[in-house]
């Protein structure tokens, strides 16, 4: 019998939500045990409607789920899976597709752009993290979104600005509350000089010209950003000042680095990456990503298709 899954109180709202339209989602890695399991415990959720790409040779009569396996489809390929199931989705016959489990990020990554492509409008690929954090503010535990910790290495302040704008827009259809946007920096509303700190205000600057509804703040620090008694010294007057939840990080190097440390020393669920900007939700999972990894994805991935109807 599998060990029961250590569910939270936002892997539990993921479903909950998911479940109250359910999508088609392909799982493009048929043949591995993890997406399997996945695939069927979704289903037995009703939270996605769950479609195995690709070829699979008895991973499923190691579960014992059969009855909730019969309500999986399966699409059997000869060729490509990944490109099938990318297919599918190109086509609309399924609303997203969850892959990475056995094939690398850069692969994933390069299928997506070559197959599905950017939305009008977006000039780049990248990607978030939600990092599920136990209570810090006396809020109880919350979700915080750390972009760009996946794709983009040195973002110019253009493309920090649509990194921001992306992540506000998969917030609002994954967590489903209001985006407060944090620029993260060395320094707090110019008490250090530097190129990166110029980098950092002219993509708030551009940010606020796209989105002067969303509240948003900085340069910051991570702790005037974060922690409300930081920000009454520190940035008073800043508009997200200790209350943000997406973390905007100056490069790739900065935003990996602090959602591995955040995941490990304060043991933090991360969920992710989740990728931003292509025309319709393909996401990617670690090649360590357990089954119960792979269905919050198909759950994040589902929420992500909302958009479209």
């Amino acid at each position: 019998m599998a060990k029961p899954w250590a569910h939270s109180a936002f892997t539990r709202v993921l479903e909950t939500r998911a479940r109250k339209r359910p999508r088609k989602v392909a799982f493009p890695e048929a043949d591995d045990a993890r997406v399997v399991e996945a695939a069927v415990h979704l289903a037995r959720r009703a939270a996605v409607r769950p479609v195995l790409v690709g070829r699979w040779g008895g991973a499923e009569r190691s579960l014992d789920e059969r009855r909730a396996f019969d309500q999986v489809e399966l699409i059997a390929t000869s060729s490509d899976s990944l490109d099938g199931a990318l297919a599918l989705l190109s086509e609309g016959v399924v609303d997203g597709v969850v892959a990475g489990a056995v094939r690398t990020s850069a692969e994933v990554i390069r299928a997506g752009l070559k197959r599905v492509g950017l939305r009008a409008g977006v000039r780049l690929l990248s990607s978030c993290f939600f990092m599920e954090v136990h209570d810090f503010r006396g809020n109880g535990p919350e979700v915080l979104t750390f972009t760009d910790a996946g794709v983009v290495p040195d973002p110019g302040a253009g493309a920090l600005a649509e990194i921001a704008r992306e992540a506000v827009r998969v917030r609002r259809l994954v967590v489903g509350d209001e985006p407060r946007v944090a620029f993260l920096s060395y320094s707090t509303l110019g008490s250090a000089r530097g190129r990166s700190v110029e980098r950092v205000c002219e993509a708030l600057d551009r940010f606020r010209k796209h989105c002067p509804d969303v509240p948003s703040g900085g340069e910051l620090q991570a702790d005037a950003a974060l922690v409300p008694s930081v920000a009454r010294v520190k940035a008073p007057a800043d508009a997200v000042g200790g209350n943000a939840n997406v973390l905007v990080f100056p490069c790739l190097d900065a935003a990996n680095i602090a959602y591995k440390l955040v995941q490990r020393l304060a043991g933090a669920r991360a969920l992710g990456p989740v990728l931003q900007g292509l025309r319709a939700p393909l996401n990617d999972l670690s090649r360590g990503a357990s089954a119960e990894d792979i269905a919050h994805m198909g759950a994040i991935t589902a929420l992500m298709a909302g958009e479209a109807g």
